[in-house]
């Protein structure tokens, strides 16, 4: 390579650039890609594949360092340690595009190591990685398809707006990460707020224009590098136990392929599979374990595809804009605030709702800034047995943050405005074939309506399928089953309400999607989300009036925000006084919004009652029971507050010449005090006399 080359170009208003030949030249392909004041560093390399490998082994990681935000990183060792959920989803979203774009039976290894080393916290920079990769990428000799490029796009006040800042989103309706080639779309990901499909469309082919010149940056960074005119070569595969298969195999793989049920259809091609292999050994005597596994691959890929294509015949003989049989039930479970179950053919979920406090939102630390906590999570879980599997279990894998995130965007939109509570679903998958993360969309809305969540209109999500020949002929299909999405070209997930789209997610395993595929797919998942929209209404046809008995209730009262202190007390003794004293927990806001929670109303109406006395007024001329704290010589010093006394002078204790104050009250007595006055200091002055006085006069009224 020469010395440094910088490409600078401009994305949506703004200055971004390639640079490469400074950092890391001991990888096959590096590069910087800066957009404003945010920098990401992209590094590949690559090495010869794995003996046994039968996949593509891209590894895609992404880290956010806190020195890029003049930062130092939590916690005791002062370091950053395993990614966070945000850096998770980064690493997903480049890698599918990417891995997309590398030929079929390519099995070297390849490493993709992209860090965010500076940024200026007014925006998310995972449209960087995607971009710095695909660069990165254009610097090797890899057999990569691309280049491709990537923005975000909001929507304010119905102006799109590329690569939009923190607070651009906080007044966007639309949440879309775009990444396409110079022709096709490659990915959608993000959330809406009931956008139309129109002009969801619409906003994909703005951002297909926005990364224009990032494509042709890549192609001019490669050039000014001295590199050779980039070309893609595939080298042609040897069909020859492919065809010896499926010749051997027949119409007895389509015919198992046309079969529904999964554990049945699986043990037939076990069946098959040993069959045929005998015979294949007898053939080709060198043929390995290996290749024999490839050639059946590639022959159930070919048949699933064929079956569909020309034989216009899908796995259990549906149509190809059939929903499997519905299923669904809520309150499935005692003692937790919600729950509900949804299933889709054999794809099943149940989901469970636990609301809370505030203060049991998700705290947020990403180094890009944008919001510190979140108040609705949705975590989903994938044991083995969904699958009729053994399998390992341990740390939360990257599909189940990445699934469990695409459900939560889902609903978030149409949660309701300033609810009081944080709320937590879990889909737990109990069957899998084909689309969870849609199911735990559908099962989370069940769930919440069941809990009583106020929501705003129910969601849906469903799945689009495609299958090409690789040339004109394609098919879409929707409610895709796992293998069908395995052995097809799309999983197209599309989720909103009766009014429009809330989440949405597109996975290939072509070279991209034309604009007519894409608005049929739109069209398709339209149809079909109606359709379980008016099946989850004969489940549950809205929120529950009441909430369950083991949910806390919660009531709001509004302080002074100046008295937030009185009430949350030195070190937060009073607060917690409270707390431990009524088993309630409190929230409190910067605006002076408290927020007590129980269970238990008379502990709820105990604790509210010392909440307002300890934020109260004392008020001139009313009368007030109060308690006797301290006796002086000169008089009695009485509560009428939590936190608050006053001063009644012995001579305000009676209407007669009192010689002792221990004569009228002693410490820890309950009597009548009238505030005669509340000076500047706020020190208060009382009077027992007055308060008889005015309490024998209403008594002679009566």
């Amino acid at each position: 390579m020469k010395d440094a080359i910088k490409i600078e170009f401009e994305v949506g208003g703004m200055p971004m650039s390639f640079e490469s030949g400074l950092l890391a030249l001991q990888a096959n392909g590096a590069v910087s890609c800066q957009f404003g004041e945010n920098v990401l560093f992209s590094a590949v390399t690559t090495g010869a594949s794995r003996e046994g490998c039968d996949f593509f082994p891209l590894q895609v990681e992404y880290r956010e360092k806190f020195y890029a935000a003049g930062r130092f990183p939590g916690g005791y060792f002062k370091r950053e340690s395993r990614p966070s959920e945000s850096e998770i989803l980064t690493m997903r979203v480049t890698d599918r595009p990417i891995r997309t774009l590398f030929p079929e039976g390519f099995y070297d290894e390849v490493q993709i190591h992209n860090t965010l080393m500076a940024t200026d916290c007014t925006r998310e920079c995972d449209f960087l990685s995607i971009n710095a990769a695909s660069a990165a990428l254009m610097l090797t000799e890899l057999p990569f398809g691309g280049p491709i490029g990537g923005v975000r796009v909001a929507r304010v006040n119905g102006e799109l707006l590329i690569n939009p800042t923190h607070e651009d989103m906080l007044k966007s309706d639309l949440d879309l990460t775009y990444v396409g080639t110079v022709d096709k779309t490659m990915m959608i990901e993000g959330s809406a707020n009931e956008i139309p499909e129109a002009e969801f469309v619409a906003a994909m082919k703005f951002a297909h224009e926005a990364i224009q010149p990032i494509i042709a940056a890549q192609f001019e960074l490669r050039k000014q590098l001295g590199l050779p005119e980039w070309k893609v070569v595939v080298e042609e595969k040897d069909t020859t136990l492919l065809d010896k298969a499926r010749e051997l195999a027949g119409d007895k793989f389509s015919s198992i392929l046309a079969e529904g049920a999964k554990l049945k259809r699986h043990a037939a091609m076990d069946a098959l599979k040993a069959e045929i292999k005998e015979q294949m050994i007898e053939l080709f005597p060198e043929m390995t374990d290996e290749d024999y596994g490839h050639a059946f691959h590639s022959l159930e890929i070919e048949t699933l595809r064929n079956n569909v294509l020309n034989k216009k015949m899908r796995i259990g003989g549906r149509g190809f804009d059939e929903i499997r049989e519905l299923k669904g039930q809520v309150g499935v479970l005692p003692r937790v605030h919600g729950s509900a179950v949804f299933g889709r053919g054999e794809t099943q979920a149940l989901a469970t709702i636990t609301l809370g406090p505030k203060k049991d939102s998700q705290s947020m630390d990403a180094v890009t800034g944008g919001p510190n906590e979140k108040q609705f999570m949705l975590h989903y879980n994938f044991p083995p047995y969904s699958v009729g599997e053994c399998g390992r279990l341990g740390f939360t894998s990257r599909r189940e943050i990445g699934h469990g995130n695409l459900a939560e965007r889902s609903i978030v939109p149409i949660l309701p405005d300033d609810y009081p509570y944080a709320v937590r679903v879990v889909s737990e998958i109990m069957g899998s074939n084909g689309s969870s993360s849609m199911a735990s969309a559908c099962v989370g809305v069940l769930a919440l309506m069941d809990a009583g969540v106020p929501i705003k209109a129910p969601v849906a999500g469903i799945s689009v399928g495609l299958f090409t020949d690789g040339k004109e002929q394609s098919d879409l299909v929707i409610d895709i089953l796992g293998t069908e999405d395995h052995c097809g070209d799309m999983d197209f997930k599309v989720v909103g309400t009766r009014t429009g789209i809330t989440s949405f997610q597109v996975d290939l395993k072509v070279a991209g999607l034309n604009w007519d595929q894409v608005e049929g797919a739109f069209a398709m998942a339209l149809k079909g989300r109606l359709e379980i929209l008016d099946f989850m209404q004969t489940v549950i046809d809205g929120p529950r009036k009441e909430m369950s008995n083991h949910a806390p209730r919660v009531e709001m009262v509004k302080i002074d925000p100046e008295k937030i202190g009185a009430l949350i007390g030195p070190g937060g003794k009073v607060i917690r006084g409270i707390t431990e004293t009524y088993g309630v927990q409190i929230d409190v806001e910067e605006n002076g919004t408290v927020s007590i929670f129980s269970s238990d109303g008379a502990a709820m109406l105990g604790a509210l009652k010392v909440v307002n006395g300890i934020c109260a007024e004392a008020e001139i001329g009313k009368i007030y029971d109060g308690t006797v704290k301290t006796i002086r010589d000169f008089g009695a010093f009485v509560e009428i507050l939590p936190g608050k006394d006053g001063l009644v002078h012995i001579s305000e204790l009676a209407d007669f010449r009192v010689g002792k104050v221990e004569d009228i009250c002693k410490e820890g007595d309950i009597m009548p005090v009238k505030v005669l006055d509340v000076d500047r200091d706020g020190k208060i002055r009382l009077s027992r006399r007055a308060a008889m006085a005015e309490k024998d006069a209403a008594a002679e009224a009566e």
